[in-house]
């Protein structure tokens, strides 16, 4: 069946249809990861966005029923080349284009993906419609008007779309060490269990909840020892209620770990700017180098926009001193952050890593010490800021 990919500024690919048949609209974004497609399609951070497949071909390993990272599906669009015509692993329950199928989610195949991803290196990621069937047999003028009809992400408030509805307890693997409150933005499954893992209880509250709410999540209703603010879709400039709920955790010093989405918001916490990546960061493929250690980790990420600082800057805010703590090597984009008088750190990628890598594993391990009582610069031998003089210049600023 006859499918076409419209982007907002007029270019067209024709394809056949993949998964449900129809018409959806979104963000139109790229993923470099050549593996991991199932954990990609679940992960709420995607939500309202069409996604774009580097890897020339998807869905060798068909769709199972334990790498899911949420109830459902998020992405608004899926795009590949050549879609696996049957899956090959002992896991495997149905094909990957028939999952997408059942949960509603219109896809194309047969796309030149490396032509459409060179597009949007060099045009930024745009608005982008999805149509087969019926609706791909409107006249181009309508398809266009459909697309440009889209919400913009700049601006989106999605955090509370994709939240859980009710507050739930992960429990500790073993015996109990610490109890966290994380708010769900978009969490994975993974990141609570990685930190059962170490022994921490994981209250999982909901994005609206209120400081009050946040202070008495811990063991027998008291305050909890560390609190966690998850990845998550949206314009982080937009999340006024959870920024200030973090804020009154850096003020009472309550040990802070964020990851994506909660890195963007303890960088707008404390008060940096964040502005929108001209195509972001997806994938499981990203060198970032941690400027404590001068380590290179290869990470998972999923971002769209990143805190505007500068690395190598000490920087004064109202909860005392911060700096630049993690930075990607592709582009120079801030990584990471991390407070120097108040317990708080923060990263911009995914240390849960499902499906992987797993070389940032060690900052749930960090973010115990924190609880422990060690100052965030005491949690490394610090060898000083690293000169990013020599890094590539941002090519992702929009201007």
């Amino acid at each position: 069946m006859r499918a076409v990919l419209v982007l907002e500024d007029g270019r067209t690919f024709r394809g056949e249809a993949y998964g449900a048949v129809g018409e959806t609209v979104g963000e139109a974004v790229f993923s470099t990861g050549m593996t991991g497609y199932q954990e990609t399609l679940t992960d709420p951070s995607y939500h309202r966005q069409v996604v774009v497949m580097t890897a020339p071909h998807v869905g060798n390993t068909g769709y199972n029923d334990e790498d899911q990272e949420s109830q459902r599906i998020w992405v608004a669009g899926y795009v590949v080349r050549d879609p696996a015509r049957v899956p090959s692993s002992w896991r495997s329950r149905r094909t990957l284009g028939e999952e997408l199928a059942a949960q509603g989610v219109v896809g194309i195949s047969g796309v030149d993906t490396r032509a459409l991803t060179r597009h949007l290196r060099e045009r930024g990621s745009m608005r982008a419609g999805v149509f087969s069937g019926p609706a791909a047999e409107r006249s181009a003028e309508e398809l266009m008007a459909a697309v440009q009809g889209a919400p913009a992400m700049a601006g989106a408030d999605l955090a509370g779309q994709v939240t859980t509805q009710q507050a739930y307890t992960v429990p500790a693997v073993g015996e109990r060490r610490y109890s966290v409150a994380a708010l769900d933005l978009g969490i994975k499954s993974m990141t609570p269990q990685r930190l059962a893992e170490r022994g921490v209880e994981v209250t999982v509250l909901p994005a609206t909840a209120t400081l009050e709410d946040v202070l008495s999540a811990g063991a027998d209703g008291g305050v909890p020892d560390g609190v966690f603010f998850s990845n998550g879709p949206g314009d982080p400039a937009a999340a006024v209620h959870e920024i200030e709920v973090l804020q009154g955790v850096l003020e009472r010093r309550v040990p802070f770990f964020g990851i994506c989405y909660g890195n963007q918001l303890l960088g707008r916490a404390l008060g940096y700017g964040t502005y929108k990546l001209k195509y972001g960061h997806r994938g499981i493929n990203q060198p970032v180098m941690d400027l404590t250690t001068r380590k290179v980790e290869v990470t998972s990420h999923n971002h769209g926009f990143a805190v505007d600082a500068v690395a190598g800057e000490v920087r004064t805010t109202p909860y005392g001193r911060a700096e630049v703590s993690h930075v990607g090597l592709n582009d120079g984009v801030v990584e990471g952050l991390r407070c120097l008088d108040v317990p708080a750190f923060s990263v911009q990628y995914h240390p849960e890593a499902a499906a992987g890598p797993h070389d940032a594993a060690y900052l749930f391990d960090r973010f115990v010490d924190l609880m422990d009582g060690v100052p965030t610069t005491a949690l490394v031998d610090d060898t000083g800021a690293v000169d990013t003089t020599e890094n590539p210049a941002d090519s992702q600023k929009d201007a």
